[in-house]
């Protein structure tokens, strides 16, 4: 594994579900208003204004989040690559579920379980499947085929 790679592994683990929770809310935030605030956040994740602030104090002593008291916050250079990484991670897991034609519930509930705990390696393989599929078309019906027993 490359020294990258160790470094980006390492960092994600050092990430909690909160946290990446957060950094994906936030940044749904400021792509859709500019800015973040804690009380759109709180709302957001149906959570007290109180413990949003003192993650998003935790989440600025880390680096994630530029953030002033009683204004709204966005995120930093390294928070926005955090948040890209969670939000293709949330894609790909989507993407691949759908493929497999399972509900839209199941959909949603699945990527929620599983997006914290998947590993980077096992998230690529989840992605060229994704990709091959796309350009495959005829192997993904072949397998849903399969999984069907026809």
């Amino acid at each position: 594994m490359s020294v990258k790679r160790r470094i980006s592994a390492r960092a994600a683990q050092t990430r909690s579900e909160s946290t990446e929770d957060h950094l994906e809310r936030i940044q749904e935030l400021v792509d859709r208003k500019g800015y973040a605030r804690v009380v759109d956040i709180a709302a957001s994740l149906g959570l007290s204004r109180s413990a949003v602030s003192n993650m998003v104090r935790r989440l600025a002593a880390r680096g994630f989040v530029n953030y002033e008291k009683y204004r709204g916050l966005t995120l930093t250079a390294e928070g926005q690559a955090v948040a890209k990484h969670i939000k293709v991670r949330d894609h790909t897991l989507t993407e691949l579920f759908q493929l497999l034609g399972l509900s839209p519930e199941t959909v949603e509930q699945e990527v929620e379980v599983i997006e914290h705990h998947v590993t980077p390696e096992t998230l690529r393989v989840f992605s060229r499947l994704v990709r091959f599929w796309r350009t495959h078309p005829q192997h993904l019906q072949a397998f849903l085929q399969y999984s069907r027993g026809k």
